[in-house]
């Protein structure tokens, strides 16, 4: 590609979105994608380094100066096999993927004081034409080996797993304890920033590669991992996820009205519930709604409120605005609809009626102390700053833990005291032979990007024992 220094020049392409005002009144994806012109101009603004930093801020070693070429090149199906050499869900991570802290962080235009190529957008784009144009093309598969490997789990963990592994000749079955694949990508990510179709078809082109998806399947407890041995698995990956919601452990918090994420996010999103009764999932609706923490689950949450027709929506966050673990991108969008923030404030208590309804919350301000364990500044109670805030809806998003349903019935497998799987790092190996593990539920809750690449490591070093021993 000529290198063109005035095009490096070019600001960055915003993508078009919907109007707030009209977003927050429905379901539908807010991002609108890229034009092919816009996509070409974007790509012709990287400088195609010799030594391209992004790649290494990409979890799964995407070569992205490779398919940003094509791009500006206009040959966009080469840039997408280039893409699907090694990320089979694209589409997924050019929506959800925090780029500006991996590989959009690590771009050198960006470093020499310009805005960062948008390689997210620039990847849901290639993916997005891929789908639109029905494209065919499918990663080369291997002669079948023989093995059987059994993954536990759909999300973006076990899928990276899935794929990776089918395409070198091993039979893969998924289980997956829903009735839809997808894991945290379907249950939790709502329809207005994954749409369900995007990865219904990531997972569909898995299954024209050969990988077998079990749905409705609880291992641990309507079929063990030893079990899965014994059925003629030669090795097992759980990537479960962490899906034990967490709660404050205040009082008050057993009144109606008090919900995980995990549960409203999942009715919401999995089972349609926004579209009660046409799907017959009810789910909760409040006026005036809190949602508690201040990550992406909580964003989502929050956004989920408003357009249940919630007439007010707050973030309650015991932090400041630098704290909070949400992409900015997301909490702007927040913003953008009218979710309120309030920071550097803590619930203490939660207050209810007679009929045990939620009626409000009491909180307390709170101060920055020195940094915690988490690198961030420990937030400190000010003494004689309670305020109450009415809300007849609280929604808890302030982490997931591990559920104990799979590591439970299974022996040999060695466990931290906080319950998450303990692994070799270099190879995914877990304390049993024949078992790997990734994602969350060895990490805690983390990104879509972080479970793939964690998947990517582990399907090596499974490809490794299935062909030359542990």
């Amino acid at each position: 590609m000529e290198k063109n220094t005035q095009t490096w020049a070019l600001p960055r392409q915003a993508m078009p979105e919907q109007d707030p005002q009209v977003r927050r009144a429905n379901f539908r994806e807010v991002p609108l994608g890229y034009s092919d012109r816009a996509a070409v101009m974007e790509a012709k603004r990287c400088l195609q380094c010799k030594k391209p930093s992004c790649v290494q801020g990409c979890p799964v070693e995407v070569d992205i100066p490779g398919f940003i070429r094509q791009i500006a090149q206009s040959d966009f199906d080469e840039a997408t096999r280039i893409i699907w050499r090694t990320n089979s869900l694209p589409a997924v991570c050019g929506r959800v993927c925090p780029q500006e802290i991996q590989c959009e962080g690590a771009c050198i235009l960006a470093k020499r004081g310009g805005e960062a190529v948008a390689i997210g957008n620039l990847e849901r784009f290639v993916a997005d034409r891929a789908r639109e144009a029905q494209m065919q093309d499918l990663p080369e598969v291997a002669e079948p080996t023989g093995k059987k490997v059994a993954v536990v789990g759909s999300g973006p963990s076990g899928l990276t797993v899935a794929g990776d592994l089918v395409v070198r000749g091993h039979e893969v079955t998924v289980f997956e304890a829903f009735h839809k694949p997808g894991g945290v990508l379907v249950y939790g990510i709502p329809e207005f920033r994954l749409p369900k179709g995007i990865v219904s078809s990531e997972v569909a082109m898995l299954e024209r590669l050969g990988v077998r998806i079990a749905c409705n399947q609880v291992v641990g407890r309507t079929v063990l991992v030893d079990e899965l041995f014994e059925q003629g698995f030669d090795a097992v990956y759980i990537g479960v996820g962490a899906g034990l919601p967490t709660f404050l452990n205040i009082p008050g918090e057993n009144l109606i009205g008090i919900l995980s994420a995990n549960e409203y996010l999942t009715r919401a999103n999995l089972m349609k519930a926004y579209l009660f009764p046409e799907y017959d999932t009810p789910i909760a609706r409040g006026r005036d709604v809190v949602v508690l923490g201040a990550g992406n689950v909580a964003m989502d949450a929050a956004r989920t409120a408003l357009r249940l027709g919630a007439e007010t929506v707050r973030i309650v966050y015991r932090r400041s605005r630098t704290e909070m673990p949400a992409r900015a991108a997301e909490i702007h969008h927040a913003e953008q609809e009218g979710v309120e923030m309030f920071l550097l404030s803590n619930p203490v208590r939660f207050c209810g009626d007679e009929q045990g309804r939620l009626t409000g919350m009491d909180c307390i301000r709170m101060e920055l102390g020195e940094p915690d364990a988490s690198g961030r500044r420990r937030p400190v109670p000010v003494q004689g700053s309670e305020f109450h805030l009415d809300c007849d809806l609280a929604i808890v998003a302030v982490g997931a833990g591990a559920n104990p349903l799979l590591t439970g019935s299974t022996e040999g497998l060695k466990l931290n005291r906080w319950g998450y799987i303990v692994i070799d790092e270099e190879s995914g190996k877990t304390s049993r032979r024949g078992v790997w593990a990734g994602g969350d539920i060895v990490t805690g809750a983390a990104t879509v990007i972080l479970a793939m690449g964690a998947g990517r490591i582990a399907a090596n070093s499974m490809h490794t024992y299935l062909t030359l021993g542990w």
